[in-house]
């Protein structure tokens, strides 16, 4: 059973390499009342325009610690959380009970949240940055060394 189970594995991985790359062209033109057009079929007559197209195509952003502490001094804590996250609420809840000041952005509500959790390639929350540093999860030992840390 599972040779059979190998032997399908490889022939749909083999299949997925070895289907060539398909090109296609795309037109556009714009017609008498100004309206624009594109289609992949070459239209009769008219000036006609080849479009380049890019498919499947990835950019990785660059991230600079300005994107996210907005040049605030090394020790400014940001938290990026859910409403429904319970380790967020304890760590909301340290950060009130310490004392410490810190900016909350929620990764569902607001769209710097979302951008900002995606340029941080965020797999769960919380996400807290202390200066230059970052913590997934939270654990106030942990927390506590990297805010010393961020002091020095």
């Amino acid at each position: 059973m599972m040779a059979l189970y190998r032997f399908w594995i490889g022939v749909v991985v083999s299949t997925c390499l070895l289907t060539p790359v398909v090109y296609g062209e795309i037109y556009k033109w714009v017609d008498k009342s100004g309206k624009v057009h594109f289609s992949d079929t070459k239209p009769a007559g008219g000036v006609v325009e080849q479009v380049a197209v890019k498919v499947n195509t990835i950019t990785s952003p660059s991230i600079s610690e300005s994107d996210f502490l907005d040049a605030l001094d090394r020790r400014q804590v940001v938290m990026y959380s859910a409403v429904w996250c319970g380790v967020c609420k304890k760590a909301r809840r340290y950060f009130q009970q310490q004392g410490i000041s810190f900016k909350e952005y929620d990764i569902e509500a607001s769209r710097k949240g979302r951008q900002d959790f995606a340029k941080l390639n965020g797999r769960g929350v919380p996400i807290i940055l202390v200066g230059k540093q970052q913590m997934s999860g939270f654990s106030a030992d942990r927390f506590q060394r990297m805010y010393a840390e961020a002091s020095r």
